[in-house]
């Protein structure tokens, strides 16, 4: 344990080593060093991938499998449904996020009349 006289000499080093930094306003623009900071890590360049890592953004007619599943992160039900008969359902351009939602929904088990609680969470998968 530092003694007292060793503690206020650390207190004194470190406030002297601190840049003098004043706080930016929210209408401030941010410096350019923050920006090239942001320019120059390799993140930037990285590639996104598609509409989802899951495809759940995808139309339907736009899935190149012919398996949609879909599972419930809450209660951990899996629906599967193949897409010629999702597509002959909800049609070619339907969004496959909303159709498994709606294919969830349609046999949820979890209702509790609230609706910020009712519901299932649904998980996207192409097999």
């Amino acid at each position: 344990m530092p003694t007292l006289k060793q503690m206020e000499k650390m207190a004194a080093a470190v406030g002297r080593k601190a840049p003098p930094a004043r706080a930016l306003a929210p209408n401030e623009d941010l410096p350019p060093e923050y920006w090239q900071a942001l320019l120059e890590d390799p993140r930037a360049e990285a590639v996104r991938p598609g509409p989802g890592p899951s495809g759940r953004l995808l139309q339907l007619r736009q899935i190149p499998g012919h398996l949609l599943r879909v599972g419930c992160r809450r209660c951990g039900r899996i629906v599967e449904i193949q897409k010629a008969d999702a597509t002959r359902l909800y049609g070619p351009e339907a969004v496959w996020r909303d159709v498994g939602q709606r294919l969830l929904d349609n046999t949820c088990s979890i209702r509790t009349g609230r609706h910020e609680e009712d519901g299932c969470w649904p998980t996207f998968d192409l097999a």
